[in-house]
């Protein structure tokens, strides 16, 4: 077994693949929801944990989110425009909650490790906690938490930890349910044309790569995202986006999230994981209740606003919404504003909470 281990590694992306794409045609004949992220995603976590030499490229992720950025973002109709438009204030709703839920979910996991957690100061888990909770992307929670001095590997394995329990749980129990095909409001294209699809590629691309030359978030979904939802909103059809193409964005996405959990991964804070995986349970009922509320002050059906307000990724949930055709637009547009306003305010928030002066000491 030692030898597995050192192949190069172009060699372990391609073999991970492979075992990928084995795993999502056996969920697509399974008849299992999301088949082509959830079967990547399951094979590659489970064999990394087992020692097996998994790995992802970035850029292959790079364009499964560019890919999917683009294909979302046709939903946005000047007809749906207008709909999201007048639901601005459900959307303001869903971001209060996600970071009054994400502060108090933080403050619980510092009051459960507080004692026990040696080796860790209080100074350091309060950041760690406090940023793990929070509702947000891994990678950016990830970075803001290592500048407020936390552990940011406890951080990392958190919000890795939660975005799997999430993905794989929402769509199957959707599936169970029975729920899918709500969306009232068609896809503005449904043909895929060459020349307008080459065009499609080249201008939201453009619009990855001036996200990233910015530095923002998530650059190649939200660039794209951006562009696509731009030109649809204008009325201009150039193309869809072929099915082939966004399955095999959904088998990279979930292999990127897949070679997160390494053979060390359960060994790391034990006690820590399952107060996470706990949490997470908790997250998504409550967050499922305030769904429901939504839901009926804004007439929309209570499985959309489940979407747009779980505590998932934004292209997991996103992707969820347009497989089973749970009111794309809307999860969207939920799911993007939340991001938005958690890297711009939570770590503002923290300072404004625990302040450098005594974070000790702060209440939680």
């Amino acid at each position: 077994m030692r030898p597995l281990p050192s192949l190069p590694f172009p060699a372990r992306v391609v073999l991970t693949l492979a075992i990928a794409w084995i795993a999502a045609a056996a969920c697509v004949a399974l008849h299992t929801p999301l088949p082509w992220m959830i079967g990547p995603l399951l094979a590659t976590s489970l064999l990394s944990m087992a020692g097996a030499p998994t790995d992802s490229a970035g850029p292959l992720r790079n364009a499964g989110q560019w890919t999917i950025g683009a294909a979302l973002g046709l939903y946005f109709t000047p007809q749906v425009g207008a709909l999201i438009a007048g639901l601005w204030w459900a959307i303001v709703l869903g971001i209060v909650w996600a970071l009054a839920l994400g502060w108090l979910f933080g403050a619980w996991l510092y009051r459960l490790h507080a004692p026990r957690m040696h080796g860790v100061p209080a100074a350091m888990l309060r950041p760690t906690s406090y940023f793990a909770g929070a509702i947000g992307a891994a990678s950016e929670m990830t970075l803001l938490s290592e500048r407020e001095n936390a552990r940011t590997d406890l951080v990392a394995a958190s919000h890795s930890l939660r975005l799997v329990i999430v993905t794989v749980t929402i769509p199957f129990a959707l599936q169970w349910s029975g729920l899918h095909g709500l969306d009232t409001l068609p896809p503005a294209v449904r043909t895929v044309d060459p020349a307008g699809l080459a065009l499609l590629a080249a201008a939201t691309g453009a619009g990855a790569l001036v996200m990233r030359w910015l530095g923002r978030a998530n650059p190649w979904f939200m660039g794209a995202l951006v562009v696509s939802m731009a030109i649809a909103l204008c009325g201009i059809t150039l193309s869809a986006v072929p099915q082939a193409l966004v399955n095999a964005a959904q088998l990279v996405i979930g292999v990127s999230l897949g070679v997160r959990f390494r053979a060390d991964f359960l060994h790391t804070a034990p006690r820590w994981l399952g107060s996470i995986a706990v949490g997470t349970v908790v997250l998504m009922l409550l967050c499922g209740l305030f769904a429901v509320a939504l839901s009926w002050v804004t007439g929309l059906h209570w499985v959309t606003m489940v979407l747009g307000t779980s505590p998932g990724g934004i292209a997991e949930m996103s992707i969820t919404a347009k497989v089973l055709q749970l009111g794309v637009p809307v999860v969207t547009a939920f799911q993007v504003c939340r991001l938005i306003a958690v890297l711009l305010i939570v770590e503002p928030m923290y300072r404004w909470i625990y302040p450098p002066q005594g974070p000790a000491t702060a209440a939680g």
